[in-house]
């Protein structure tokens, strides 16, 4: 591969290079939540800031932890797992939003994926499509432990991922709408929790990698609440999904050292 950098040492994309980020690291999707899960570290600092990929790296239980943005969709977020696992990262928790599907799914709960249908594209040039986008076990026992640990509302399991969010929220305006609809009333009737953007093409580039992923998601609202006339509560606040992410860190970061 060219080495777009020039020499550099860094990353391209993320402009990160050895030592700047820890074996932790958490990807939210927006640049300007990085601060604030910084914010939750030990030390925290800003070692990169490029495109949509803004990096901060301080530490937790004396363990150097990072947070990265990945920005919006498949394609950025596996570019960041692919960069950070280069540089020593290797242990990644997508934090971000959700639109919850079953009706027990509110606004303001927690969803922990512990899969993922690949209804984008950026996995299908990693691994064929029979090929399941699955969590690292560890990092989903350790978002659950967490979750209950805090006291927080959570529903674990499957979440659908595509690539136009207009799509789910305006399925019928769109020319290829027989098929987004009927292919969402298909993962209604098996139980889909809710719909995201980026855990099928983590889940699939971790297991390429040999890397240890896994997610959790606020759930802003219920578009299926709202067309039954339930009350759909909007919430925007992600500090309980960071919240959650962090705990299952230091978790993991105490299973680890007790087996040292």
């Amino acid at each position: 591969m060219i080495d777009y950098t020039e020499g550099s040492g860094k990353q391209y994309h993320t402009q990160v290079g050895p030592g700047d980020v820890g074996k932790y690291v958490i990807l939210p999707g927006d640049p300007k939540r990085c601060a604030k899960i910084a914010e939750h570290f030990d030390s925290p600092r800003l070692v990169a800031d490029s495109r949509e990929y803004v990096t901060y790296t301080g530490s937790l239980d004396g363990v150097p932890v990072s947070v990265t943005s990945t920005g919006i969709g498949g394609p950025s977020a596996a570019i960041a797992i692919e960069e950070l696992s280069k540089v020593g990262a290797d242990t990644f928790i997508r934090v971000g939003t959700c639109g919850g599907m079953q009706e027990n799914v509110c606004g303001g709960d927690i969803v922990i994926a512990n899969g993922a249908i690949r209804m984008e594209g950026t996995s299908r040039e990693y691994a064929p499509l029979e090929y399941p986008a699955v969590p690292d076990v560890d990092v989903l026992y350790a978002l659950v432990a967490a979750a209950k640990r805090k006291g927080i509302t959570y529903h674990a399991g499957v979440v659908q991922c595509k690539d136009s969010f207009f799509g789910q929220h305006e399925p019928e305006v769109m020319p290829v709408s027989y098929e987004l609809q009927n292919k969402w009333e298909a993962w209604l009737r098996m139980g889909c929790l809710a719909s995201e953007m980026e855990s099928a093409a983590l889940f699939i580039a971790g297991s390429f990698l040999r890397v240890r992923v896994g997610s959790c998601f606020l759930v802003v609202a219920n578009q299926e609440r709202a067309k039954k006339g339930l009350p759909n509560e909007q919430v925007h606040d992600t500090q309980l999904a960071i919240v959650t992410a962090v705990e299952a860190i230091r978790g993991m970061i105490a299973a680890e050292q007790a087996t040292a």
